[in-house]
């Protein structure tokens, strides 16, 4: 959704863009290239495979970027109060991850079953897989996957690694097709348990609500957060952090009440509350951008 970032964010010779989430460089390399000659990008990754690809892809750009490799919920870290013109985050997993069977993040073709955005923490999914009891992770496939038999599948997982460890993706999928069979469906059983687990070993959605957090400390007032993302958890997400802090008020609490609201100004407005999603030509050219979703915010003056 590069022409839908380069709208959102507006990217300029004056400006800062911070992309939480470079990947191999795609967007970092737009966003550089439509702030010639002197807009500068921050950027980070949690794979250092990807931060190394990033940095030989934005060579052209020498002097104008700098990349790190860690995770976007750290911004606030390393970059300034109100130094950023924009923030991207484009949530999920990129297609070199996936097409590495090595990483573990698809049973396409057999790999190990780690799923470690950042290969530097030491939980992999087969540590989850072999260690988590039956209720933690039914909780994890209902809700980060709304895996409709998550008891009955964390059941099943348990009980398979008494006899042979979970350790290879093919493994898991098989003994997942076995309990829920495929019957023609165009979608594989095994495609929610994947995600939840992979959304579990990174704790992505956690990174998720910290990111946002520090969206509005380092972004300077008028400046654009957009966040890609590409399922229902990540969105809800999203929608629920732009609603809180576009009112006009804040309530204690995880509920609502009027009679508890306190006045105060809006941090953040809506640019797109409806989520744009990819085009045409876009999908035909890169048909995984199908469930992409984007949302856009700008951060108010105060």
């Amino acid at each position: 959704m590069v022409a839908e970032v380069l709208e959102a964010l507006r990217p300029s010779r004056t400006s800062l863009i911070a992309d939480g989430t470079v990947g191999g460089g795609g967007h970092a390399a737009a966003l550089l290239r439509a702030s010639a000659p002197t807009g500068r990008l921050a950027g980070c990754d949690r794979d250092g495979m990807a931060v190394e690809a990033a940095t030989a892809r934005l060579s052209e750009f020498r002097g104008r970027f700098e990349i790190r490799q860690g995770n976007f919920a750290q911004l606030a870290d390393w970059l300034e109060p109100e130094s950023c013109d924009g923030l991207l985050l484009d949530l999920g997993v990129s297609s070199p991850q996936l097409d590495l069977p090595e990483r573990g993040f698809s049973f396409q073709e057999d790999g190990p079953l780690d799923m470690r955005l950042d290969q530097r923490q030491e939980m992999t999914a087969a540590k989850l897989l072999n260690e988590a009891d039956a209720d933690e992770l039914a909780g994890i496939f209902w809700r980060y996957g709304n895996e409709e038999k998550s008891r009955r599948m964390a059941r099943a997982i348990v009980r398979e690694r008494q006899e042979h460890p979970l350790e290879r993706t093919r493994q898991l999928a098989a003994l997942i097709e076995k309990l829920s069979p495929r019957a023609g469906r165009k979608t594989h059983p095994a495609t929610k348990i994947f995600q939840a687990l992979r959304i579990a070993v990174n704790d992505e959605i956690g990174s998720l609500q910290r990111g946002l957090e520090a969206a509005v400390k380092i972004l300077k007032p008028d400046g654009r957060l957009a966040v890609i993302s590409f399922h229902s958890v990540e969105d809800r997400v999203v929608k629920e952090f732009g609603r809180r802090l576009s009112r006009d008020y804040e309530s204690p609490g995880t509920v609502d009440v009027p009679e508890l609201r306190r006045p105060r100004p809006a941090l953040l407005r809506w640019v797109w509350r409806k989520a744009l999603r990819p085009g045409a030509a876009e999908l035909k050219e890169n048909p995984r951008s199908r469930s992409a979703q984007c949302r856009v915010l700008e951060k108010q003056r105060l």
